[in-house]
């Protein structure tokens, strides 16, 4: 299969212009869209079939900032988060255990506006990490864009349980 930033024709790099992979995205979705290959063969169909899951895979892939930094190691055959490599900072597990505190208090507390406060906080970190992963992967850094890639991913995963909640209290 083609890389995913050769199939949008970026460079393949953390730090991409948004707006040329959406353009990109949609040209593919369009040329490859099943009303297209109405009378074409079988073989036509697939191929169509499978560049539009393709474009799909790739795309939400280069459009979420964790899973392109993981991609770009995985192209250097660097798995970013194995069981082989968990080892985290201490400073960061205590922040995580903060985290994880708080939203369990504001959770208990029926307390929205403390977990949407904890969402901007994080939101916050995960841009500042999101500037390292830019510099480090330029600089061709590729361990220690490796711990800010699975620091990125954990701070997803944080941000994705408070939405869950917000979600339950609302609902």
């Amino acid at each position: 299969m083609q890389n995913y930033f050769q199939l949008f024709q970026l460079p393949q790099q953390f730090d991409i212009d948004l707006t040329k992979l959406e353009t990109s995205y949609r040209a593919i979705q369009t040329a490859s869209h099943p009303d297209r290959y109405v009378t074409a063969s079988d073989a036509e169909k697939l191929v169509a079939i499978q560049t539009a899951t393709s474009a799909n895979e790739a795309y939400k892939t280069l459009k979420n900032p964790a899973l392109r930094a993981e991609y770009l190691l995985s192209q250097q055959g660097i798995i970013a988060i194995a069981e082989t490599n968990t080892a985290m900072p201490a400073d960061f597990l205590m922040q995580q255990m903060e985290w994880r505190e708080a939203i369990e208090d504001a959770e208990n507390a029926k307390d929205i506006s403390a977990l949407d406060r904890l969402l901007v906080t994080i939101r916050s970190e995960s841009k500042a990490l999101q500037q390292m992963l830019t510099k480090q992967f330029k600089r061709q850094m590729l361990s220690e864009a490796t711990d800010t890639t699975r620091k990125l991913i954990f701070m997803e995963k944080v941000q994705a349980d408070i939405r869950d909640v917000i979600e339950k209290l609302e609902g």
